[in-house]
């Protein structure tokens, strides 16, 4: 409990200053409204103008773009990891693809999967892919030779030094990978909505900029940002759980 509030001081503490700020004058509240102003519309207001349904249109496009991202990219980076031929056939395309921003890839696949939900889904799942095969690579790459020497002596089935040696050894790193990825999911998100949607957070960030509606616009960012920080702190605690020997170090 001490934990959680604790990491809620600094958030508050910003916006405490920015509060300040607003009220005594410092900055201009036609661009930077007060939060208080900002935390009534989004409780009092933005309900009416549709933001729950914008909220859930850009939470079933992470989720399922995040989650495909996941899966796939721990399942290939194990895959890789253990394999050397395998590694060598697709790392240098993932070396290759990786540097690209995967919103300027949107266009095509908008092109390929057209303008509506698949195509916000694909970017996401592109955009978590990399980071999660990547780190996952990492985590079973600096698992210890002794590990896979130990299971050679012993005639371990492949299924059970996969998923109780590698897969356990490698969870560090694959949370990091994890952790990342579902921050730049967010941040793919909100980019595509900006075209070619009729319902998200970005797209309500982008047609109230457009009707000059600072409150609304302001009410999207804090949705995006809180979603960040509870995503995050949920993977956090799910970490905790599953590596409990990491916290002990």
């Amino acid at each position: 409990m001490k934990a959680a509030l604790s990491n809620l001081v600094s958030p508050v503490l910003l916006f405490l200053i920015w509060e300040v700020s607003s009220q005594s004058g410092l900055l201009d509240t036609r661009f930077f409204p007060a939060p208080s102003a900002i935390f009534y519309h989004l409780i009092f207001v933005s309900p009416d103008e549709g933001i729950i349904t914008d909220i859930f249109a850009s939470l079933n496009r992470i989720t399922w773009g995040y989650l495909l991202g996941a899966l796939t990219g721990i399942a290939l980076g194990i895959g890789m990891g253990l394999s050397k031929p395998l590694k060598t056939a697709i790392y240098p395309v993932v070396a290759m693809l990786y540097p690209i921003p995967k919103i300027a890839v949107l266009p095509l696949i908008m092109l390929v999967f057209g303008i509506g939900e698949t195509s916000k889904i694909v970017v996401v799942f592109i955009g978590s892919f990399f980071l999660i095969l990547i780190n996952t690579l990492h985590g079973v790459a600096s698992l210890q030779k002794i590990y896979h020497d130990v299971c050679f002596v012993y005639r371990i089935k492949k299924a059970n030094f996969i998923f109780r040696v590698v897969l356990p050894g490698a969870l560090p790193s694959i949370f990091i990978g994890l952790k990342l990825a579902i921050g730049y999911s967010l941040v793919i998100v909100v980019a595509a909505e900006f075209s070619g949607a009729d319902a998200g957070i970005g797209y309500l960030i982008w047609q109230s900029w457009e009707t000059f509606s600072i409150k609304s616009m302001y009410a999207g960012i804090f949705v995006i940002g809180a979603l960040g920080f509870i995503f995050t702190y949920a993977l956090e605690h799910l970490e905790r759980k599953l590596i409990p020997w990491k916290n002990t170090r």
